[in-house]
């Protein structure tokens, strides 16, 4: 069974950084993608970025292109979220989750597409 455990959520002001971090176990972490999504109080949940398994494809929301970085350390079987210049419309709980097909070569950003989920951690950007 896939575990995914998100962290580093929390308050920040905007304009303020925030790193989230979420650490994968139960399968061969390196062979799949990675994604990060988001759902604000009272939406959908979007997708935010993506990585694919070797790390040399991603793919970011218009929402956060230039502002947010995802990466990923096979390592340590962990994938992360650098957020800069954050806004208050970033806050939202934000969720990591893993492809279901293992060594595709792109990221998608189709949430149908990602089998396993983490239970999220806030992010909450006042003004």
């Amino acid at each position: 069974q896939v575990q995914l455990v998100e962290s580093g959520g929390g308050l920040v002001q905007a304009g303020g950084s925030l790193r989230l971090s979420c650490a994968a176990s139960g399968r061969t972490f390196s062979s799949y993608a990675m994604g990060w999504f988001r759902q604000a109080p009272g939406k959908e949940r979007e997708f935010v970025a993506a990585i694919n398994w070797s790390g040399g494809y991603t793919s970011y929301a218009d929402s956060v292109k230039g502002r947010f970085t995802i990466s990923r350390d096979n390592a340590k079987n962990t994938v992360y979220l650098q957020m800069n210049s954050l806004k208050p419309e970033d806050t939202a709980v934000y969720y990591c989750a893993a492809d279901r097909l293992p060594i595709r070569g792109y990221a998608s950003r189709l949430s149908y597409e990602y089998e396993y989920w983490g239970q999220g951690t806030q992010v909450t950007v006042s003004s």
